[in-house]
């Protein structure tokens, strides 16, 4: 099953729209904390609003934790970059792949580069910074799903 995994997300708003997401294409969801806010199930019912009960979340005290149960999981950790080198559509994806997305602020530290087998990017016209994390989420998730599963979007 692809996952979403979200590394310490700051806004609430942008985790709810990847929850509801997530839930609509059939994505399991992981969330490493520290979040910029609180995201206990009764904060995500504000934000997921009545999706949550459609979508698979595990939370992860931190990326140590995560990397501990991804070992475990067998995931290949596919990381949202605008650092990443090869486009998103470029990119072969597999069943098994962890997207993460970074911080809203600051995107994702080194250490969950060095950790990632893959690092992909959403190209954009030159001179501007980025898209909405949770738009750039929704695009790779649309490509990841087309190739593994054959989605038509």
């Amino acid at each position: 099953m692809l996952r979403l995994a979200l590394y310490q997300p700051d806004i609430p708003q942008n985790t709810g729209t990847m929850l509801r997401m997530a839930a609509c294409l059939g994505l399991a969801v992981e969330i490493i904390e520290p979040a910029g806010f609180d995201v206990s199930d009764r904060h995500l019912r504000r934000s997921g609003l009545d999706y949550l009960d459609h979508v698979a979340i595990t939370r992860h005290r931190s990326f140590a934790a995560f990397e501990a149960w991804r070992a475990g999981a067998g995931c290949r950790l596919v990381l949202a970059t605008t650092a990443g080198a090869l486009p998103y559509t470029a990119f072969a994806f597999r069943p098994d792949d962890c997207l993460m997305v970074g911080r809203e602020s600051a995107g994702a530290p080194e250490v969950v580069h060095a950790a990632a087998e893959a690092r992909i990017v959403v190209p954009i016209r030159p001179g501007l910074r980025s898209l909405n994390v949770a738009v750039a989420a929704a695009m790779i998730a649309g490509e990841a799903l087309r190739q593994v599963a054959g989605l038509e979007i």
